[in-house]
């Protein structure tokens, strides 16, 4: 027998779930780090999702300061913390939130279905740092950006769906999938509209992402996430429109919606042939029996 050293096969991917604990994080730390591409993932080759390379794993754990620096880069923060880390009052952290001027990067529903919106803190430091915001934060608000508060201007959901539209497309690996991503953010009527094939619209269903999930399905929590998913800006729509109409048109070049096979004729039915009469009609037993009588008698 060789005295080669026999090893164990190396493993290739892991489940996201086994892959938060190689990395010493929270399943929530770490889904965040996927969606912010921090974490690279490649789909499962047997549809069960996506995974994380070993390679990836071998390579975030090279990198200076981990994990301690990985974990900052997805510390996700309320209000309350945000407004302490930049310095300013809740009142006045909530009002850039509004503006758009902070973008939240994922939220959760408290026992109340109340929305609460969280932010990177790594991005609340960054705002906080640049001179340029100096009087957002400290000084009095512009006078546009009032009348705008005023008239109840809220981006916080759009720009929670701008960042989530990001996570959808970089896990695409198709057109039909990148379509899908689009799609995940438009009313069912709105797709009606574009799509109105009704095979090339289950087809791309298909790849429609649901809402993250906030509470058992049907339920009011998650009536209130899927309305978040959804866009309901003027402008968003359109840009969401026209995105799906190339994204699908990129999609049936690349594959065609599949339709079901149609059926064949049947052939037509072989006529029936007629018996041809005979000569004389068959004469009946008891009629010959008669005519033996007659000539007897």
């Amino acid at each position: 027998m060789s005295g080669d050293t026999i090893t164990k096969p190396h493993r290739l991917s892991w489940a996201p779930s086994r892959a938060a604990r190689e990395l010493g994080m929270k399943r929530r730390e770490f889904d965040l780090a996927v969606h912010l591409g921090r974490i690279r993932t490649v789909p499962d080759e047997g549809g069960g999702g996506r995974r994380v390379a070993q390679q990836e794993i071998e390579r975030l754990r090279a990198e200076e300061g981990f994990p301690e620096r990985l974990l900052s880069t997805v510390k996700a923060v309320g209000a309350t913390e945000g407004a302490r880390i930049m310095e300013v009052t809740a009142g006045r952290f909530t009002r850039l939130a509004r503006l758009g001027l902070v973008v939240p990067v994922s939220f959760y529903l408290n026992r109340y279905r109340a929305i609460v919106w969280l932010y990177l803190a790594e991005e609340l430091r960054q705002f906080a740092a640049d001179e340029k915001n100096a009087q957002l934060l400290n000084g009095r608000t512009p006078e546009g950006l009032r009348d705008q508060l005023d008239a109840g201007v809220d981006l916080r959901p759009r720009n929670w769906r701008g960042r989530h539209l990001g996570f959808l497309l970089r896990q695409a690996d198709d057109p039909w999938q990148h379509a899908g991503a689009v799609a995940a953010l438009l009313d069912p009527v709105q797709i009606a509209e574009i799509v109105t094939d009704p095979y090339e619209r289950a087809h791309l269903n298909r790849f429609r992402p649901a809402p993250p999930a906030h509470g058992a399905p049907g339920s009011p929590a998650a009536h209130l996430a899927e309305r978040i998913m959804t866009a309901d800006d003027a402008d968003e729509i359109s840009w969401l429109r026209a995105d799906l109409t190339q994204a699908l048109d990129e999609a049936r070049r690349y594959r065609p919606a599949p339709r079901p096979k149609a059926k064949q004729p049947e052939p037509p039915a072989a006529p029936q042939r007629t018996p041809a009469p005979t000569e004389e009609p068959r004469r009946s037993r008891g009629g010959l029996l008669g005519w033996l009588r007659r000539r007897g008698e």
